[in-house]
């Protein structure tokens, strides 16, 4: 019986250590072996996927971007497998802690932030004043463009943080206020598993169609 709604999302398993998040690393093996293994339901199901994200990526960055493509795939993949894991039984949800969601935004936007201002200093000046904008308002709308700006990565983290842990926290009153031997209880506690896993897939896609674009925003093969 757990003493505490959040203890579920405690990364230590005893005083010293926090082995909990060693969950992240349980993608490397259940990732599909696509090279050495024939192809599956889940492997035909993840190559749909990973072709489609390709198609609508080729649009929002440029063809020629691979590495961003690779890069934005890779980090779909990565937080779609730990999304779903953590709605496995008695397995860490890291992607509810917003040290590890911040670990991911932070340094991706830092690099398109020193990228642009090195790179294309005037086009991000250009960027703080708005077309249109009148003069007497300019001062208000560079500082209103540099706080959006800068809370890009804490509202990234927040967003798939918050839906993350409400979802857990959802699936954990159930269980534990209900029993399972009822019918209709069985019944909400499978739409609600399925309503998680459509979560865990939007959240990962939101996470990485917002890094795309505030990528495609810096135009970056054009420099």
């Amino acid at each position: 019986m757990m003493t505490n709604l959040f203890s579920t999302f405690d990364p230590s398993t005893s005083t010293t250590m926090s082995t909990n998040w060693m969950s992240m690393m349980l993608f490397l093996y259940i990732f599909p072996m696509k090279f050495w293994v024939m192809n599956s339901r889940i492997q035909t199901t993840n190559n749909v996927i990973l072709g489609s994200l390709l198609k609508e990526l080729k649009m929002t960055l440029n063809n020629k971007s691979k590495e961003m493509i690779i890069m934005m795939l890779s980090l779909f993949m990565f937080i779609l497998v730990n999304n779903s894991m953590g709605l496995l039984p008695y397995i860490f949800t890291s992607t509810s802690h917003m040290s590890m969601n911040m670990t991911l935004a932070i340094p991706m936007w830092m690099s398109i932030m020193m990228f642009s201002w090195i790179n294309k200093t005037k086009m991000m000046l250009i960027h703080l004043t708005p077309m249109g904008t009148p003069e007497a308002l300019m001062p208000f709308m560079v500082m209103i463009e540099m706080i959006s700006n800068i809370i890009r990565p804490v509202s990234l983290s927040v967003r798939l943080t918050a839906n993350m842990i409400t979802g857990h926290l959802l699936m954990t009153l159930l269980e534990t206020s209900m029993s399972i031997n009822s019918m209709p209880v069985l019944a909400v506690q499978m739409f609600l598993m399925m309503f998680e896993t459509a979560v865990a897939f939007i959240q990962s896609y939101v996470f990485m169609m917002l890094m795309t674009l505030y990528i495609s925003e810096v135009n970056y093969e054009n420099t």
